[in-house]
């Protein structure tokens, strides 16, 4: 799951590169190119991939909550 992410993150970094690097690019272009195309998505992707743990973190609290108050 992080492989991808990580991957992710290095080809958005790499075309903010690009784009400040370009001839016609800018700063600010290259700002939100990786805001866009790699901060966000990441944070999306990530986020959903890790419900699962989220909610195993969860349960086990709760049942450890629940052993505790027996």
């Amino acid at each position: 799951m992080y492989l991808v992410l990580i991957g992710w993150f290095y080809v958005a970094f790499m075309m903010a590169v690009a784009e400040a690097t370009n001839s016609n690019g800018t700063l600010l272009g290259a700002f939100f190119t990786f805001l866009i195309y790699g901060v966000v998505p990441i944070t999306i992707v990530g986020y959903i991939l890790g419900t699962s743990a989220r909610r195993k973190a969860r349960e086990k609290a709760e049942s450890l909550d629940l052993d505790q108050k027996k």
